[in-house]
């Protein structure tokens, strides 16, 4: 079973109706965090504020969550789902996020290089530096386009499997093992978003 959290960030629909398309027809929208243990995969979508992580906590998912990635259960946090997996964000300096990467999620800044730079970062963009041992991105060549929407962005690490050039470089895939998160929205990024879709269904423990 594929648990795919709600925690009221929105964009739930596009992303169940993305596995449904690729043949997982046992997903399960939740907020149970008995459903997460039980699982065999964890999604955690996300569209809007970090605050909305809080969540997470007051229903008791983030130690469900702890325990089942600690057991290696694949999972997959996308946009603030990604997000949630470092230490925090500026977005919301009081919620505290996942911590299984070090370091904060920032805003962009309000210019690059002398020139004026815009956010949220809306649209198409690249995807650059792709570490050669990603499960995640098997088969994605480096340069492939996915989109894009969102104004906070993590810091490039050891962990990072992308990155992705807007006023510098910031991570737009990060995995270690079973945890992965992708910055973009695969459910709207066209084959390739598919492709990595289909790789994290692909995943075995």
């Amino acid at each position: 079973m594929i648990a795919v959290i709600d925690y009221k960030a929105g964009n739930l629909t596009s992303v169940v109706k993305a596995l449904r398309f690729l043949g997982a027809d046992d997903v399960l929208v939740t907020q149970s965090p008995e459903d997460v243990l039980r699982a065999d995969k964890v999604v955690l979508p996300g569209v809007g504020h970090f605050r909305a992580t809080e969540l997470l906590h007051e229903l008791g998912l983030d130690e469900a969550l702890r325990v089942a990635l600690g057991q290696g259960v694949p999972f997959l946090g996308i946009c603030v789902g990604l997000q949630w997996l470092y230490e925090g964000s500026t977005e919301s300096p009081e919620t505290q996020g996942l911590g299984w990467f070090g370091g904060q999620c920032e805003r962009f800044p309000a210019a690059f290089e002398g020139e004026e730079l815009k956010a949220p970062h809306v649209g198409w963009n690249s995807l650059e530096r792709i570490r050669p041992d990603s499960r995640l991105l098997k088969g994605v060549e480096a340069g492939s386009f996915v989109y894009y929407t969102h104004s906070w962005r993590a810091p490039v690490s050891a962990d990072t499997a992308a990155s992705t050039m807007y006023g510098g470089a910031f991570t737009g895939v990060v995995e270690r093992g079973n945890v992965m998160g992708v910055q973009f929205h695969p459910e709207k990024s066209a084959e390739t978003g598919l492709l990595v879709l289909r790789n994290f269904l692909e995943l075995s423990c």
